[in-house]
């Protein structure tokens, strides 16, 4: 009966050790708060290209309650797209993919306030490729 007790201590330090800290923060569409360490953690929103030939994102707006923010754009498309973000003077692109390549993605430190998110390809912002960045929206 005694090995119960030790095995039981060994079992709780096993899950303990699994709870550690995470220096990046949530790297998930989880929503955080705007205070604090929260605020600094980094969140990843998520969005898409319309497929075929529409030049469009599948959202027009997005909002994040962090500060550190990561916009990630799957592109459904055989279009060449990519991701940006400006305004409140922040002007940061990622990198141009087409179809089923890595995602194009941008990562920004951002003041609470209103962004423009974006499709830095020649004309596609034109064409209406773009939406509204909310930084410390509310969830």
């Amino acid at each position: 009966m005694k090995g119960i007790p030790i095995l039981a201590l060994c079992f709780a330090l096993v899950l303990l050790a699994g709870c550690g800290s995470n220096e990046e923060g949530p790297t998930t569409l989880a929503q955080t708060t705007n205070t604090g360490a929260a605020a600094r953690s980094l969140q990843v929103l998520q969005l898409q290209t319309a497929p075929g030939d529409a030049l469009r994102f599948d959202v027009k707006v997005l909002k994040a309650t962090s500060t550190r923010v990561q916009l990630v754009l799957q592109n459904a498309s055989d279009i060449p797209h990519a991701i940006a973000i400006e305004g409140n003077g922040v002007e940061k692109k990622g990198a141009v993919v087409t179809g089923s390549e890595k995602p194009s993605a941008v990562t920004a430190t951002l003041k609470p306030g209103t962004y423009t998110f974006y499709c830095p390809v020649d004309g596609h912002e034109a064409a209406g490729m773009k939406g509204k960045l909310i930084v410390g929206a509310p969830a």
